[in-house]
């Protein structure tokens, strides 16, 4: 990879403790704002996450909405959204059900090393049936959308891409969207741990099957046209403003439907904060 890729590692470790700075989360949850688990069969354990309904939901008993899935980033969980941002808040200002699925470390991938991480498989085959089966969702392309940032980002842009027919927009903030072609650097051992876990030495199928230029790059015209559309921005100040750019021409190389939106900002919980908001707004163009 290029020189660029020890750049970008070095200053997503410093992302990392600056991000632990963030204030601690309440005790309390916010106001529409709940916890459940997933028994999850795949990954042998209880999986969390949090929920956010609609201000209405419990007093429109047939109405059903759309679903938001929103992806935590590296060294994270899934409480970020909800007690990093003011979420909550923006919410009630949408009729959407959001979802914040835990992604412990793992890079949304089915893991290379360890048989029961299967992060991928879990959110695609029994989280989101889950929440279909428990609330009133619209279960249909048209009434889902995923993103998330930076680990996340990544991840989102990941699966609407492997699986169009499940999503109408598929976002990213701050995405790190090379994660499956990252190689090792010794100083950095706590991120290329987790990598090393998900996707295994270079040269892998798991790295193959989960390189997000590779699968945009390798797709034929006719999976084009079933993409979901694809939402990006990035802070000018981001470590990987480069790297999303580099996305973005292989999106328009590939005449892939997007958007692209670049602003000022770093890697950090404010630049997140405001872009959340934004793509509520911008979610609304592709539900029903």
């Amino acid at each position: 990879m290029k020189e660029s890729i020890k750049v970008f590692l070095f200053l997503l470790v410093l992302s990392v403790a600056i991000a632990a700075q963030a204030p601690a989360a309440a005790a309390k949850l916010p106001v529409d704002v709940s916890e459940a688990k997933l028994v999850s069969k795949l990954m042998g354990r209880s999986m969390p996450y949090r929920i956010i309904l609609p201000k209405n939901y419990n007093s429109s008993k047939q109405k059903r909405y759309p679903v938001i899935y929103l992806l935590h980033g590296l060294f994270g969980s899934n409480t970020n959204w909800t007690t990093l941002t003011k979420l909550p808040s923006y919410a009630q200002e949408h009729e959407f059900i959001i979802v914040n699925p835990e992604g412990e470390n793992g890079w949304y991938t089915d893991s290379a090393s360890k048989p029961a991480d299967r992060f991928e498989s879990y959110i695609i085959k029994e989280l989101i049936p889950e929440i279909d089966a428990k609330y009133r969702t619209i279960a249909a392309r048209n009434g889902r959308v995923i993103a998330g940032l930076s680990m996340g980002g990544y991840g989102a842009l990941k699966f609407g891409v492997k699986y169009p027919e499940m999503f109408s927009l598929a976002g990213s903030f701050s995405g790190a969207l090379g994660a499956a072609t990252y190689t090792s650097i010794p100083a950095l051992d706590a991120i290329l741990k987790s990598i090393g876990e998900a996707y295994g030495p270079m040269g892998s199928e798991t790295r193959k099957l989960n390189d997000l230029f590779a699968l945009v790059r390798d797709a034929s015209p006719e999976k084009i046209k079933t993409l979901p559309f694809i939402y990006l921005d990035c802070g000018t100040e981001d470590f990987l403003f480069q790297n999303n750019r580099e996305f973005v021409e292989l999106l328009r190389e590939k005449k892939i439907p997007h958007e692209y939106r670049e602003r000022p900002g770093g890697h950090a919980w404010p630049y997140w904060d405001g872009q959340v908001a934004e793509f509520l707004r911008l979610a609304e163009r592709f539900v029903k």
